[in-house]
């Protein structure tokens, strides 16, 4: 049965993303990736006035990660930041595909933004990859106050398996107890490796386009490896969701991540922490790639105040 007459019609080109029964290997991830990344758009940073300037951060195993920081030009002592993680199923992405999104956030929001290359599965399993955003974090916190950053208005946040990242990520900061987040900006978060495994495939409403339960299941058995399935690196298995960070989630109706997406924000306001869940109908896995639908213009809008709200408050020192 097919979905597509429940996806907003401006969506309907997501449905050809991937051709219709191709599969991942790990074999052709280097050749996807070479082709996702000349096709990489770079923003036009001198025009917003912000700089772009490429650093490198430490991870807990002596790996240094690539970042890409962009600071606006604008003088200000204390601005907020934004620590960006990107999507692409743990497997695929990276900073540059973000690049005039982070441009604009920066500009229009009036913050640094820190958006963290992370290591790739199946190469770079657990922990890598959760590592690395950590390093990210504590080169923020580090060099906050030559980037004229308040520390307590440290945001994180991002796509897909970067959402899945930003969750892991906070349990972890909280966990460890050395830097600060005020806040976490998770859109369409992946976050449990059971969705789509036997005796969990779910609605069968969602994951048609994009991101199917086959993929995920690829993606998840790369990023885990041979290590347990247990948080803070499943977020969806954390027990214990006190003193999380205030949260926007957004999902789609018809993403395959959906339910798990729900169930999470549930969690986290049983746990008393504020969270506000934001549901896309007629949206599908990655819908914002068709620039100028209704639904990912409203998302740019939705996307921007939220963050703009978490970052310009005043949070409790």
């Amino acid at each position: 049965m097919s979905t597509k007459h429940l996806l907003d019609p401006e969506l309907h080109p997501m449905t050809n993303v991937f051709p219709e029964g191709m599969t991942f290997t790990a074999e052709m991830l280097p050749s996807f990736r070479a082709m996702q990344a000349a096709a990489q758009v770079s923003g036009d940073a001198a025009a917003a006035k912000v700089s772009r300037e490429e650093v490198f951060a430490a991870a807990s195993d002596d790996h240094r990660v690539r970042c890409l920081l962009y600071c606006p030009e604008s003088v200000n002592a204390s601005r907020g930041a934004y620590l960006h993680i990107h999507g692409g199923g743990y497997i695929l992405g990276a900073a540059d595909d973000a690049d005039a999104m982070n441009i604009a956030l920066a500009a229009a929001l009036d913050i640094v933004v820190l958006s963290v290359d992370y290591r790739l599965a199946p190469e770079a399993p657990i922990p890598a990859p959760l590592e690395d955003c950590y390093g990210g974090l504590a080169w923020l916190h580090e060099h906050a106050e030559r980037l004229g950053v308040d520390r307590n208005r440290i945001a994180i946040g991002g796509e897909s398996a970067g959402g899945g990242l930003a969750a892991a990520l906070a349990i972890l900061a909280r966990d460890r107890g050395e830097y600060r987040i005020c806040h976490q900006h998770l859109t369409y978060p992946m976050l449990d490796n059971r969705t789509g495994t036997p005796g969990h495939e779910g609605d069968p409403l969602v994951g048609e386009f994009v991101w199917t339960r086959d993929f995920n299941q690829f993606g998840w058995q790369s990023y885990l490896g041979d290590a347990a399935a247990v948080a803070p690196q499943v977020p969806a298995r954390l027990e214990r969701f006190e003193g999380l960070p205030p949260t926007w989630l957004l999902t789609a109706a018809l993403d395959l991540f959906r339910d798990e997406n729900i169930d999470y924000a549930q969690r986290l306001l049983k746990a008393g922490v504020a969270t506000e869940l934001v549901l896309y109908p007629g949206a599908c896995h990655g819908f914002q790639m068709v620039t100028d639908a209704a639904l990912s213009k409203r998302y740019l809008r939705d996307h921007r105040a939220a963050l703009g709200r978490a970052l310009s408050a005043n949070p409790p020192h």
